[in-house]
C-alpha cells in the first residue's frame, strides 16, 4: 500500500473518532419526532367543555397547538378548533375550553399541533353536552270565575331530556314557581290545559307554565288575570248550650270573596240545609271573623238544622249543615223512704220520663213496707219534694206515700197531672216456647240481691214474651231482637228445644233488658274439645245447671249458646265473664254445676 493512501485512511479514522466523541458529548441536542396526546375532558356543561392536551415531544417545534372538534368522528383543523396561544403549563399540558356548543349533543375532539412537518393529532375523545331545562309558552287565562280559571301551556322544546312533569304554577306575586301553588298535567312535549281552583275572589293572579326534565325546571312567560268577586267563605260553629227551647251556634267568615260582607248570621229550621227564607238570626256586625248567635223559641225534643251564612255582592254563602236536638221535658224523681233509710242522695234509686211519655216518669224498685216520697233534687226543699195530698195525688211536700208490703213495685208519677201509682209486681214468661204455652204465665223469681227476675226452664223452639201480674196490660217483647225490651214489643224467638236461664232486668228505668241462655262446657278437657259444646241441663230442685261427663286432665270454660259472646271462667267459686280457663287436675268422671246468675260453679269427681 502506498504511504499516501495509508495517511488518508488514518485521517478518516481520526475524523470519525472525533465525530463519535462529539456525538456522545452533545447527545442532548438530538430531537425526537413530534408527538401529541389528548388526555381528558372535564367541566362539561350544556354549552361548553374543557379538553386537556399533552405534548409528548415537540420535534423541531410547533407553530400552533390547540383542540379541534366536530359532531362527527376524527375532527381536523378544517373543522371547529380552539387555538392554545399561552405558554405551556408545567408538564407540557394545556387546557382548551370549547364554548358555544349545542346542548345534549355528542362531540368528538382531539388535540392538534402544527409543526414544520405538518399537523399531528392526539387521541380522539368523545363527550356529550348536558341537556337544558325545557322551553315552553304560557296560555292566557280563560273561563275566569270568582274562584277558578283555566290556563295551560305548550312545551316547545324538551331541552334534550324527557319531560317528566308539566303544568302551571300560580301565585299573587309576579314570578310564581313550583314552590307556589301548581297543577300537574302529564308529561312530554306539546300543549296542555290546566284548571286552577280554590282561588280568592277579586284577586290578581300570575300564572307561568312549567316543565321539568333532568336538567331542571323551565318556565314560560308570566301572564296575569283577576278573578271575579266570589261568594264568601263561611263555616258553621258547633252547637252548644242546648236546652229545651234554646241553643247557641254561630260561624266564622274566613274570606269575604273580594267584596264587603253586607250581612251575616245563622239560619235554622226543622229541614236540612235551611236558607235565609227560614228562621234566621242576623249578627250585629259585618265583615270577616267569628260571630256567635243565639237561637230561642225552639220546640221541645225537636231536631233542628242550622247553618251560618254571609252575604256580599256575589250572593249568599252557607256553612256546613249541623243538626241538634232540643231537650225533652224529662222529669226525674228520686225515690226516698223506709226502704233506703230515707237517704236522699245521688245513690237513691229513681224513676224518669222519656221523650215520648209526655212527662210520665216510671221505674221498678224493690220497696219495704212503710212510706216513700219523691224528690227532684237532694235538698228536701218543699218545692222539690212530693208526697200524697190525701186523695191519691202528688202535692208539695205532702204526706208519705204508703207502701203496703215488701215487694218489687212499678212506680209511676207525673207533674203534668200530679198523678202517681205504685203497683206490686210479679213477672213470668208466656208463649208457645214456655211450659204454660200462651194460656198460662210461668213465674220468674225476683232476686233482691241481683235486682233481677230469674228462672231456669225447659223451653221449646217457638216464641215467648215477658208478662206482668198474669195480665196482658203490661208485657215486654224485643222489637229489635237485640236483648233490649219494649212495652208490647215483638215476640222473642227460641230457636231450639233446650234448657234456658232466663233473666229479666228492670233495674235501669226505661232501659230494660233480658237474656235467654243455654249453657254448656267447652275445652280440651271435654268430649267436644274447643269445637263442640257439651250441653248442661237445668236442675230445678237445686236451681243450677248440671252435667255429668268424662273429662281429661286439661282445661275448659262455661259458654252460653255455643258462642263466645257470653262465657265464664276463672275461679269456680267466683266466675268472671271472659275469665281464665278452668283446670281439671286428673282424668275422670265429674259432676259439674253452674249458677249463671251468681257466677258460682262446682266440680266433683265421681
Amino acid at each position: 500500500m502506498k504511504v499516501k493512501s495509508i495517511h488518508r485512511i488514518l485521517g478518516l479514522l481520526l475524523t470519525a473518532s472525533v465525530f463519535m466523541i462529539a456525538c456522545t458529548e452533545e447527545s442532548s441536542d438530538v430531537r425526537l419526532d413530534p408527538k401529541l396526546s389528548t388526555s381528558q375532558v372535564q367541566n362539561i356543561t350544556s354549552e361548553s367543555a374543557t379538553i386537556t392536551g399533552f405534548v409528548i415531544a415537540q420535534g423541531d417545534g410547533f407553530t400552533e397547538r390547540g383542540v379541534c372538534y366536530n359532531t362527527l368522528p376524527e375532527p381536523t383543523t378544517d373543522n371547529d378548533k380552539v387555538i392554545f396561544d399561552e405558554e405551556l403549563a408545567e408538564g407540557a399540558t394545556f387546557d382548551v375550553e370549547l364554548t358555544a356548543l349545542d346542548y345534549a349533543t355528542d362531540y368528538y375532539a382531539r388535540a392538534y399541533a402544527i409543526g414544520y412537518n405538518g399537523v399531528i393529532y392526539g387521541e380522539e375523545i368523545t363527550f356529550t353536552t348536558l341537556p337544558i331545562a325545557p322551553e315552553l309558552t304560557t296560555k292566557e287565562a280563560t273561563e275566569i270565575t270568582g274562584n277558578s280559571a283555566k290556563s295551560g301551556g305548550n312545551v316547545t322544546n324538551n331541552g334534550g331530556a324527557e319531560v317528566t312533569v308539566r303544568g302551571i304554577c300560580f301565585a299573587t306575586h309576579d314570578t310564581p314557581t313550583i314552590d307556589d301553588s301548581k297543577t300537574e298535567n302529564g308529561e312530554g312535549v306539546g300543549e296542555f290545559t290546566s284548571d286552577l281552583s280554590d282561588l280568592k275572589g277579586n284577586t290578581e293572579y300570575f300564572v307561568r307554565a312549567y316543565a321539568t326534565n333532568s336538567a331542571g325546571t323551565g318556565y314560560g312567560p308570566a301572564v296575569s288575570f283577576t278573578t271575579l268577586v266570589d261568594l264568601p267563605n263561611v263555616s258553621t260553629a258547633a252547637v252548644e248550650s242546648v236546652t229545651k227551647t234554646s241553643a247557641i251556634s254561630g260561624g266564622n267568615v274566613t274570606d269575604d270573596g273580594g267584596a264587603n260582607i253586607i250581612e251575616r248570621g245563622i239560619v235554622f229550621g226543622i229541614s236540612e240545609n235551611p236558607t235565609t227564607e227560614d228562621q234566621k238570626v242576623i249578627d250585629a256586625t259585618n265583615g270577616t271573623g267569628e260571630f256567635v248567635s243565639n237561637m230561642t223559641g225552639l220546640e221541645l225534643a225537636t231536631t233542628y238544622h242550622v247553618r251560618a251564612y254571609a252575604i256580599n255582592s256575589a250572593g249568599t254563602a252557607y256553612g256546613d249543615n249541623i243538626s241538634f236536638k232540643t231537650l225533652a221535658d224529662i222529669t226525674k224523681f228520686f225515690v226516698v223512704g223506709d226502704y233506703n233509710g230515707w237517704n236522699n242522695s245521688e245513690t237513691a234509686k229513681y224513676i224518669i220520663s222519656t221523650e215520648t211519655s209526655e212527662g210520665m216518669a216510671e221505674g221498678y224498685i224493690y220497696l219495704t213496707s212503710g212510706g216513700i216520697k219523691l224528690t227532684t233534687d237532694h235538698s228536701w226543699d218543699s218545692a222539690s219534694t212530693f208526697g200524697d195530698d190525701g186523695a191519691g195525688n202528688l202535692t208539695n211536700p205532702g204526706d208519705n206515700i204508703t207502701v203496703p208490703a215488701d215487694g218489687h213495685y212499678w212506680i209511676k208519677a207525673s207533674l203534668n197531672d200530679m198523678s202517681y201509682s205504685l203497683t206490686l209486681m210479679n213477672w213470668g214468661i208466656i208463649g208457645d216456647a214456655t211450659p204454660g204455652g200462651w194460656g198460662a204465665q210461668t213465674a220468674l223469681t225476683y232476686n233482691e240481691t241481683l235486682d233481677k227476675w230469674i228462672g231456669g226452664y225447659s223451653l221449646l223452639a217457638g216464641e215467648f214474651k215477658f208478662r206482668a201480674n198474669d195480665d196482658w196490660d203490661l208485657n215486654y217483647g224485643s222489637t229489635a231482637g237485640d236483648n233490649t225490651l219494649d212495652a208490647g214489643g215483638s215476640n222473642i224467638a227460641i230457636t231450639e228445644n233446650n234448657d234456658y236461664a232466663i233473666t229479666l232486668d228492670l233495674s235501669v228505668p226505661n232501659e230494660y233488658t233480658y237474656s235467654a241462655n243455654r249453657w254448656g262446657l267447652i275445652g280440651d278437657a271435654t268430649p267436644g274439645g274447643w269445637s263442640d259444646d257439651t250441653d248442661m241441663t237445668w236442675d230445678s230442685a237445686n236451681g243450677v245447671f248440671t252435667v255429668t261427663v268424662d273429662l281429661t286432665a286439661n282445661l275448659f270454660k262455661f259458654r252460653a249458646n255455643d258462642d263466645w259472646a257470653v262465657n265464664l271462667g276463672g275461679s269456680l267459686g267466683s266466675l268472671t265473664p271472659g275469665g281464665g280457663d278452668i283446670a281439671v287436675a286428673e282424668d275422670g268422671n265429674y259432676t259439674i254445676t253452674l249458677d249463671p246468675w251468681n257466677n258460682i260453679a262446682t266440680m266433683v269427681k265421681n
